[in-house]
């Protein structure tokens, strides 16, 4: 077992400890070379490979219902699977294709960025999950307020907050614990990005050197990198500014700041874009944007937000009637993408006042992608569109680094604002950026 020789390699605690230290020196040195910035393979040589394998072998029994084998020197404590587990089927998310991303023979990949966090950042090997170390206190928060965030995804269901996806905690013998949370990545796929952005609509700290022109480093960019430059969506406008202001609402209820919106950006080839308009790809996409999972809300799991039960068939699309997907294909032609109830399908005796309120929603038509959610098409180019960072509370310390850095900036923007003015500033960033 991988693990097991990794570990048995380590020798003695003090034996292991050094050679940990001597590790994190190399790495570190490494790091300063590399400018902090990149994606790297983390195979037996790297410093978390040890982890990453428990990290692997702890998920694997989580996802299968099992405990981790007796043999090992570790113990992963799962929260709230019930719930994580309804949210991935809500999201059209297999318990198999999930496994096999997080669990797979390949390496994970650690993510260096620019940021100031202190935790450590990886992805699973295809790029579509995200692992990221947090503190108790992080997870405490995340935790307490589950109930909320589901209830929000529920009523929002085509919401932009960042989907978590599982939180955990790893605890080794003799060692601090580790906590840990799973979420969905908003770049993927990233195979054709070619600008990404960390935007928090201000301007101190908020300029990031880009990579060298041909570098294969992965350089995060930031809010005045993307000065001059606009989210060109059309009608596709209106349902972000609204989204985004209802997600910001929502995390200006939990006294939250410092968040960021994602954004990415990659060109539309010409396939792409007269697929989107094209008869069989509307009933594909109609039928995402109303039910994207497949686990029943009936099932007696934790409740799933953004699903119609199936018994509802009074959808926006019936299959034995084309009535609607026409209504569908003259709207996605128009000037707004927002999604509407469609009366002529519930068909005899029903009454399609008990339809859930698509407009109330804010639901849009999705595209037809493995990350539908946080893909949106512009008339030119496909952009990815994300919210994260959502653990800092606006505490008694934020409030005095508020003071003390408009002492230090007079007269300009900076991140660490009340929950009022960054949700309020977020949103003017995205008006103005956007057309």
């Amino acid at each position: 077992m991988k693990l097991q020789m990794e570990m048995s390699a380590a020798g003695s605690p003090g034996t292991g400890r050094h050679q940990h230290s001597v590790k994190r020196r190399r790495w570190g040195g490494l790091r300063q070379q590399w400018k902090l910035l990149g994606l790297f393979e983390i195979d037996q040589q790297h410093e978390f490979y040890s982890l990453t394998c428990m990290m692997k072998e702890g998920l694997s029994a989580a996802i299968q219902n099992t405990s981790n084998s007796a043999a090992t020197d570790f113990t992963m404590q799962t929260f709230a699977g019930p719930v994580f587990s309804s949210l991935r089927g809500s999201l059209g998310m297999t318990e198999q294709e999930y496994e096999q991303s997080l669990c797979s023979d390949s390496c994970y990949l650690q993510f260096i960025s620019n940021s100031k966090s202190k935790a450590d950042f990886f992805l699973t090997n295809d790029k579509r999950f995200f692992l990221k170390t947090q503190n108790k206190r992080e997870i405490k928060f995340l935790l307490s307020n589950l109930k909320i965030y589901m209830e929000h995804l529920r009523r929002y269901p085509h919401s932009l907050l960042v989907k978590f996806l599982g939180v955990h905690r790893i605890k080794v013998p003799h060692r601090r614990k580790k906590y840990f949370i799973v979420m969905q990545s908003v770049f993927y796929p990233d195979d054709r990005i070619n600008a990404r952005y960390d935007i928090k609509g201000c301007e101190v700290s908020r300029w990031t050197e880009p990579a060298p022109e041909g570098s294969q480093i992965i350089v995060v960019l930031k809010d005045l990198n993307f000065e001059e430059q606009r989210i060109t969506l059309d009608r596709q406008r209106p349902w972000l500014l609204r989204q985004v202001e209802v997600d910001t609402h929502f995390l200006r209820r939990l006294n939250v700041l410092d968040y960021s919106l994602l954004l990415a950006h990659q060109p539309l080839q010409n396939d792409e874009r007269h697929q989107s308009l094209s008869f069989a790809t509307l009933i594909v996409r109609t039928k995402k944007s109303v039910n994207p999972g497949s686990s029943p809300v009936q099932a007696g799991a934790a409740a799933v937000p953004g699903e119609v039960p199936q018994d509802d068939s009074i959808l926006l699309l019936s299959e034995w009637d084309g009535r609607c997907l026409k209504s569908a294909q003259a709207r996605e032609a128009s000037s707004s993408s927002t999604l509407h109830t469609c009366p002529e399908a519930a068909g005899p005796g029903s009454d399609a006042t008990e339809l859930p309120d698509f407009r109330a929603q804010n639901r849009r038509l999705l595209p037809n992608l493995k990350n539908p959610l946080h893909v949106i098409d512009g008339p030119e180019q496909r952009y990815f569109i994300g919210i994260i960072d959502i653990f800092t509370v606006y505490s008694f310390k934020k409030r005095l680094e508020h003071l003390w850095k408009r002492l230090r900036h007079p007269g300009r923007s900076f991140s660490t604002v009340s929950p009022q003015k960054y949700c309020v500033r977020l949103c003017q960033w995205v008006q103005d950026h956007t057309k």
